[in-house]
């Protein structure tokens, strides 16, 4: 009995040392993670500071877009049919002018004068055929007199219409309402005919013709409503609506002509610009959308980074949001918008730059500060 209880003390005593020695190897590993962890903590990659939007819906209007052409709805070189030399100039250069208004008035004077010479000669013919006509009457000449002085007539009043409208010539009017060019042309100048002396445009409506590809007929109406723009009045847009749609497709390039009327009244669109052409087509819809600039594309597909929030503190003790990359389905662009399809929900806050230095997993610090663009409707600056 004496000698079984050294033997349990010596049992006993030996099962505490292992028990220190095993508490001492699982409190060495315990504290070795905790210090690699810390290690690793202090050595991970800083955070990186980008910018997020919230992905939110709205609504767009779908529309075609075209570069045209803008034109007069009624445009002309003023010339002369005759030759002759200016005698006066009647309007200034940029001058709105009614239709028959005096323009130019040619040297008349010879063309005048002949003009009173064959009226006197009419007049005369006219007297010969009415004392003529009482002679015959009393059947005191023949009928064949009369039919000659009746002819002689007819000719002397169609001599008189012929320079009567010879004069009217050297007198030079405005076919139409609408606004003249610069002129070179001086009093004094001898004009041929055919020489241009102004020119005149009403632009007001004016025209915008431009070309839609042929699978966007069936979007395409009389009437519809168009928003044409131009570089020369950044950021102002002019209101129209389709007036004809070219019954035939052009059979080299497939695409069909449109021609727009666009309001004009304040006179800034001028004939021979060229313009930005947006035609509304169909109901508005509603889409998702993101910034251009937090798309990027490879070749595999669409990705975005979304900011997810974090698990981990860092050396600091801080948890930061991470960035997670998932793939996208874009869809119609808008100014500097693009829809997203599919990858993204609402509400999720998505990194609209800085993108390059993000992988799975990188910690983030958002400043929005300085926002990328998100303009449905940029300027030409900005775009």
């Amino acid at each position: 009995m004496n000698q079984k209880r050294p033997l349990a003390k010596r049992m006993t005593i030996m099962l505490l040392c292992v028990g220190l020695l095993l508490g001492a190897l699982v409190g060495f590993n315990l504290f070795r993670a905790h210090m690699f962890a810390k290690f690793m903590a202090s050595n991970a990659a800083p955070p990186e500071t980008v910018t997020a939007i919230t992905a939110g819906y709205q609504s767009w209007q779908p529309q075609l877009l075209a570069v045209g052409s803008l034109r007069a709805v009624r445009g002309v070189d003023v010339t002369t049919e005759v030759a002759g030399l200016v005698r006066e100039i009647t309007f200034n250069s940029g001058q709105d002018v009614k239709t028959g208004q005096v323009l130019v008035r040619l040297n008349d004077d010879n063309d005048v004068a002949l003009l009173q010479s064959l009226k006197a000669q009419a007049d005369l013919a006219q007297t010969v055929f009415n004392r003529d006509k009482a002679q015959y009457d009393i059947k005191a000449i023949a009928k064949a007199q009369l039919d000659a002085d009746e002819a002689d007539l007819r000719n002397k009043k169609a001599l008189v219409a012929q320079q009567a409208a010879l004069v009217d010539k050297k007198t030079i009017r405005a076919p139409f309402a609408g606004r003249l060019g610069i002129t070179t042309v001086n009093p004094g100048q001898y004009l041929n005919p055919g020489d241009a002396i102004v020119t005149l445009q009403a632009v007001d409506p004016i025209y915008a013709d431009f070309y839609l590809p042929q699978q966007q007929l069936g979007q395409l109406e009389i009437g519809q409503t168009v928003i044409v723009d131009t570089s020369a009045y950044s950021g102002r847009t002019f209101a129209g609506k389709i007036l004809s749609i070219n019954p035939k497709v052009d059979s080299n390039t497939r695409n069909v002509q449109i021609e727009a009327a666009v309001d004009n009244h304040e006179r800034k669109l001028l004939p021979g610009m060229y313009a930005n052409v947006k035609v509304d087509a169909g109901a508005k819809e509603r889409y998702l959308t993101l910034p251009q600039t937090a798309i990027t594309y490879n070749p595999y597909g669409a990705t975005v980074f979304v900011v997810k929030p974090g698990t981990r503190p860092n050396a600091q003790g801080k948890v930061l949001p991470v960035a997670q990359q998932v793939f996208v389905t874009p869809g119609p662009t808008r100014g500097d918008q693009v829809a997203i399809m599919k990858g993204v929900s609402e509400g999720t806050q998505v990194v609209t730059s800085g993108q390059l230095k993000l992988k799975n997993g990188t910690s983030l610090i958002i400043d929005n500060r300085v926002q990328p663009a998100d303009n449905p409707n940029p300027s030409p600056q900005e775009q």
